[in-house]
């Protein structure tokens, strides 16, 4: 059985890395490092599958010194010392120090960490550790302050695109067969900007393809693939759904005579009571939303009465709400607005969190710029002072487009005072 395709693609050399241009590229310190084969002790910090494993094995290879690696899951502080004991025994007068390589290292408990100390601060190895959580809270203080710590990002577009390319044309298995490249939104997409998970979708949508068929991968077939498409879900027959969509679309058509036919349609079927409580809560935020928000306080009240009192008396307060939904004024701003931006994650991904707003509760994050800029709303008049809250490349997106009834009225009425032109121009075109 042959190795994974993100195993056999792992690159072996900085020149076949992909991403991370910051700290490998040309001049920057961990490229420098590197390339004068003085290496100090380091944290890679970052998602999974953005290449912390590989970066420390290229580096391991290209300084030409023994390598140990240990997994925090399942390494205790005697594994730890028997490595530093043979890392001690087996290293030559003024040779440079083996690399001891530690993946999760946050997963290491204090003790664990403590018994690196010494080989760390005395050069028996170069610790490389690696991490998906925030090292400022899961690594002790005198270890950390005596690695530097790198920061790596989710794979980019273009390096992901490049690894799929590379992976087709150069892979010992897949170069071998037919394979056109038609779509690469979805694959993409589903990789969340992890090289590992991309090339794992990679082989699993060829290994779908029989030996000597061609390959088009396209993002229907990635999809399939990935049975994201999701069932039909049909517990007690269609009739159950048909009623529910009618009672729903009684209450969002401002019609409380049928909203109340339908209604007792489910009791007398025997619908549990907080089933029809939950669709009650859903519609008060999803169809008449900002245009009257006391409606979902109602809807709740008559959710926790229904649990309270149950049948058949659950009835009264589930019908008192569901008269004041049907008769209230309408909006589903709020619904679409969560669409929206719901979508447009989808199709932009994990955006970084700009630097002016991020947390900074460690000096570490401090240093590294976290929440530089921020302007504190509450020190300016109004309690307001305009700054940007989205990322980088979405800082003129809108997602909540007002539809002015007359409550929702007096909340874009607020925003035209706050932010101007912003709102104006972008509900002009909606």
């Amino acid at each position: 059985m042959s190795e994974p395709l993100a195993e056999r693609m792992r690159p072996r050399r900085l020149e076949d890395y992909v991403g991370q241009r910051s700290i490998i590229g040309k001049g920057a310190i961990l490229r420098n490092m590197v390339d004068t084969r003085n290496v100090s002790s380091f944290i890679l910090w970052g998602p999974p599958g953005v290449g912390k494993t590989t970066l420390a094995q290229i580096v391991a290879n290209t300084i030409e010194v023994p390598f140990y690696t240990l997994s925090a899951v399942t390494s205790g502080v005697k594994d730890v010392r028997n490595v530093i004991d043979r890392a001690a025994q087996g290293r030559f007068f003024n040779s440079r120090s083996p690399i001891l390589f530690i993946d999760e290292i946050h997963r290491f408990n204090k003790s664990q960490q403590d018994s690196l100390l010494s080989a760390v601060e005395k050069g028996i190895v170069t610790l490389i550790g690696a991490t998906t959580e925030n090292p400022s809270f899961e690594v002790i203080r005198p270890l950390l302050s005596r690695c530097q710590l790198f920061v790596l990002s989710p794979l980019e577009r273009a390096d992901l695109e490049a690894l799929l390319h590379r992976a087709i044309e150069k892979d010992t298995i897949l170069s071998k067969r037919d394979i056109e490249l038609k779509e690469t939104e979805a694959i993409i997409h589903y990789s969340g900007g992890d090289a590992r998970k991309l090339l794992n979708l990679l082989e699993i949508v060829c290994n779908s393809v029989p030996d000597g068929d061609k390959v088009v991968i396209t993002n229907d077939i990635v999809r399939r693939c990935l049975n994201e498409t999701p069932l039909a879900y049909d517990k007690d027959g269609e009739m159950h759904y048909d009623i529910i969509s009618a009672f729903i679309k009684s209450i969002r058509g401002s019609d409380p005579d049928g909203a109340l036919y339908w209604m007792a349609r489910m009791i007398e079927g025997g619908e549990k009571p907080e089933f029809i409580a939950r669709r009650v809560v859903i519609s008060a935020a999803e169809d008449i939303g900002l245009a009257n928000p006391n409606a979902l306080l109602l809807a709740n009240a008559a959710f926790d009465a229904v649990m309270k009192v149950g049948w058949p008396e659950g009835r009264i307060p589930l019908a008192e709400a569901v008269v004041y939904l049907a008769t209230s004024p309408k909006s589903n701003s709020a619904y679409m607005a969560i669409n929206s931006a719901l979508e447009k994650v989808r199709e932009t991904g994990n955006l970084p969190v700009p630097l002016h707003l991020r947390n900074a509760p460690t000096q570490l994050m401090a240093e590294l710029g976290y929440s530089d800029g921020y302007k504190y709303p509450h020190d300016f008049p109004n309690h307001f002072t305009e700054q940007q809250y989205l990322p980088d490349a979405l800082q003129s997106t809108r997602f909540w487009h007002a539809q002015h009834t007359p409550s929702e009225e007096k909340l874009y009425q607020n925003m035209l005072t706050r932010w101007g032109e912003r709102y104006r121009q972008a509900d002009e075109t909606v």
